[in-house]
C-alpha cells in the first residue's frame, strides 16, 4: 500500500507505473491470488477427476493383468495336459504298431508255412501222378512187347504148364 501512496503523492494522484519489475510482480501476485481463489475449486475438481480416472485405469490394468496371468496359467496347464496326452497317444500308437507288426509277421509266417505245405503236397501228388503214369506206360510197353514176343516163344505145351501152375497157385 505504501507503493500506491507513493504513486499518488509524487504525481499528485493515481498514475501508471512503467517500472516493469515492480508492476509485473504485483500483477503476478494478483493473478496468482485470483487463480488460487477462483481456480482452486475448478483445478481441484479437474485434478481429482483426473486422479480418479488414472486410479481406475491402473486398477483396470491390474485386473486385466491378473486375468491375463490366470489365463496364461490355465493355457500353460492345458498345454502341459495336451503334451502328456500327445505323448500317451504316441506311446499307444507305437505299441499298436508293434502289435500290428508282430501280427503281420505271424500271419506271414503262417502263410509261408501253409504255402510250403501246399507246395510240398502238390509236389508229392505230382510226383505220385508222374510215377503212376510212368508205371502205366512201362506196363503198357511191357505188355505190348510181351504180346509181340509171346506168340513166337509160347508153345502149346508151355502154355499148358503155365495155366496149370497158375491154377495151382490160385486154388491151392
Amino acid at each position: 500500500m505504501t507503493m500506491f501512496w507513493l504513486l499518488a503523492t509524487e504525481e499528485g494522484g493515481f498514475g501508471l507505473n512503467f517500472d516493469l519489475l515492480e508492476t509485473n510482480l504485483i500483477n503476478l501476485v494478483i493473478v496468482i491470488g485470483v487463480l488460487i481463489y477462483f481456480g482452486k475449486k475448478f483445478l481441484g475438481n479437474t485434478l481429482t477427476s483426473r486422479r480418479e480416472r488414472i486410479e481406475a485405469a491402473i486398477r483396470d490394468a491390474e485386473e486385466r493383468k491378473k486375468k491375463a496371468a490366470a489365463g496364461l496359467a490355465e493355457q500353460q496347464q492345458n498345454l502341459a495336459q495336451a503334451q502328456v496326452k500327445a505323448e500317451q497317444i504316441l506311446a499307444d500308437a507305437q505299441t499298436n504298431a508293434a502289435k500290428a507288426r508282430e501280427a503281420i509277421l505271424a500271419q506271414a509266417k503262417e502263410d509261408v508255412a501253409r504255402l510250403q505245405a501246399s507246395a510240398a503236397q502238390d509236389l508229392s501228388s505230382q510226383q505220385e501222378r508222374v510215377v503212376r503214369e510212368l508205371r502205366r506206360q512201362v506196363t503198357e510197353m511191357a505188355m505190348a512187347r510181351a504180346k509181340e514176343q509171346l506168340p513166337g516163344r509160347l508153345s502149346p505145351e508151355l502154355q499148358h504148364r503155365l495155366i496149370d501152375k497158375s491154377i495151382a497157385m490160385l486154388g491151392g
